[in-house]
């Protein structure tokens, strides 16, 4: 099965391991990955900013880039719901309403489509200890992915699972939220912390790449011992 990876910006500027764990992963699991590299922005930021015709080169140039895709696979549950808005940004443009719906047809974030294409729920991970799991706004409630990491977590050998209190909670990033809301922003990731803190856990996990650097960025500040790590990185753990 060949899968091309959209990467992401924060995966590429800031947490390179989780895009070499999902390469890593996917290719134990049998998966022929490319690396498209004239991928970019997705175009998400300009385009919950207002800057709608400014993000739609972007998106265009995205589409383009992935057109010949047989699958493509995110580790991030945001990016991967903005590929799944290109349908109604481009609707009524009769030459990139359809390149969008197919793009958007054949996108995945990595646990969905580890759970739902390659029909895996055990992938042969082995990390000792507790954790908890961080339910990013995005990729619950509006990719709708919810029961694929669960079901991946449940099967990693030596860890011990604790559920997250307020898990529907916000983490408070929001992308520009975070910057121009930051007193509130601040609030809110410092409840999710202390609901992470209290779990007991070793670990908190995540999909999302931006929630887990407003989330770990915190805890670190605040001297807590609790590892942030991203979904991919614990199940490409041995």
């Amino acid at each position: 099965m060949k899968v091309s990876l959209f990467v992401t910006c924060l995966v590429d500027m800031f947490q390179s391991g989780a895009g070499k764990a999902t390469v890593e992963l996917l290719e134990r699991l049998g998966c022929e990955i490319d690396f498209p590299e004239s991928q970019v922005c997705c175009g998400q930021p300009a385009y919950n900013s207002g800057y709608v015709k400014e993000s739609k080169e972007a998106m265009k140039n995205m589409i383009t880039t992935f057109e010949h895709s047989e699958y493509v696979v995110t580790p991030s549950g945001s990016c991967g719901t903005m590929f799944k808005e290109y349908p109604h940004v481009f609707k009524g443009d009769p030459v990139w309403e359809p390149k969008a719906q197919a793009l958007a047809d054949k996108t995945y974030e990595l646990t969905q489509f580890i759970v739902d294409v390659l029909k895996v729920e055990d992938v042969g991970a082995k990390l000792n200890g507790k954790a908890t799991y961080h339910t990013s706004c995005h990729m619950t409630r509006l990719l709708g992915v919810k029961e694929a990491p669960f079901k991946l977590l449940s099967n990693v050998e030596g860890l011990e699972f604790e559920a997250l209190p307020n898990a529907h909670n916000c983490c408070g990033f929001g992308g520009t939220f975070s910057v121009k809301m930051g007193q509130i922003s601040e609030q809110m990731v410092d409840e999710k912390v202390q609901c992470a803190v209290d779990t007991g856990a070793d670990y908190l996990i995540g999909a999302d790449c931006g929630c887990l650097i407003n989330i770990g960025g915190r805890m670190e500040r605040k001297g807590k011992p609790v590892k942030v790590m991203h979904i991919a990185e614990v199940l490409n753990s041995k």
